[in-house]
């Protein structure tokens, strides 16, 4: 194994914190990524790691030669990108990760078409509604739906979010249509969580046509962390939700849901969907993905139209 090779298994160790992760990621063992390490150390000729049996502190050497292996990995990034800039067309690996729902029904679409179109390519997607480490998981690109957090990644918004309130009409058929947001809150819903998100809130205004708006707080006495588990409850007639338009596998009619609250503004609380990069200079392979992805969500989103009228409503 090159030194340089050596170098990222060293990064991914310290950056990982476990020598067992570090080695997960790269498909090895943990005797063999050991071995590399100290075959690096007598190499460089210092110690890099202090171990113990349970766990290990960089050395005032490997601090240093930490902080230079992440400059030559940049260095070596950069010559990609300029490498990448010449290519005809895309080539190579690219690792992706999304959550479930949205990897399933909109970045699996666009990897068929993309591997088609450009056979060389090899893909990993990864599907987990928990957000990974894009660095220190060695993801060219994440897909994600909300707030755009401060971080060192590089972000594209691709899509707009579209919320909306919706309900079964055997739901409605059973507790009545609401008019105000006070009585739609006051019925059971069905609520969104997973992790520390939890989609139990709707900013939405006091009055129809109003601008001003006011936070409610949902009475869930479903929550679940699947979205198509969350969407069956709510065709079962178990609650109301609020969801994002993407959600929506087909038009509501067809899934035998009616828009609730039309006439008010119902906030999209500041989120949209996004590919995060790790560096500002896009490779080819990553550029010409997102464009995949963009093509076939569409401008506006194709799932705009699972609401009739969508665009008129809640203003």
């Amino acid at each position: 194994m090159s030194i340089t090779n050596q170098l990222m298994l060293f990064i991914d160790v310290v950056q990982q914190g476990s020598f067992a992760k570090a080695a997960a990621i790269h498909d090895m063992d943990n005797s063999s990524l050991s071995k590399q390490i100290k075959k690096l150390e007598t190499e460089l000729g210092v110690q890099l790691l202090n171990r113990s049996t349970r766990s290990f502190s960089l050395t005032s050497a490997g601090e240093e030669i930490l902080h230079q292996a992440h400059i030559m990995m940049d260095t070596l990034d950069d010559m990609k990108s300029i490498a990448d800039s010449y290519q005809v067309e895309p080539k190579g690996m690219l690792r992706i990760t999304s959550g479930m729902f949205f990897g399933q029904q909109y970045i699996q679409p666009a990897i068929n078409q993309f591997m088609q179109q450009y056979p060389d390519v090899k893909i990993t997607l990864m599907l987990d509604d928990k957000r990974s480490d894009i660095i220190a998981d060695h993801f060219d690109l994440a897909f994600r739906i909300g707030k755009l957090d401060d971080s060192s990644l590089i972000a594209k918004k691709i899509a707009n979010t579209h919320f909306a309130l919706v309900a079964s009409e055997d739901f409605i058929s059973h507790h009545g249509l609401p008019q105000t947001p006070e009585q739609l809150i006051a019925l059971p819903a069905v609520i969104y969580g997973n992790g520390d998100v939890s989609l139990d809130q709707i900013k939405i205004s006091e009055q129809a046509h109003s601008d001003i708006q006011k936070t409610f707080k949902m009475r869930g006495n479903y929550k679940v962390s699947d979205v198509r588990a969350m969407m069956e409850a709510v065709q079962a007639g178990l609650g109301y939700t609020l969801i994002d338009l993407f959600n929506l596998e087909k038009p509501i009619k067809e899934m035998g849901l009616v828009a609730l609250l039309t006439d008010y503004k119902l906030s999209n609380m500041d989120t949209a969907i996004y590919a995060l990069y790790p560096h500002r200079k896009q490779t080819l392979l990553v550029s010409e993905f997102i464009k995949t992805v963009q093509n076939y969500i569409g401008e506006p989103a194709f799932w705009v139209e699972h609401i009739p009228n969508y665009k008129q409503l809640y203003k």
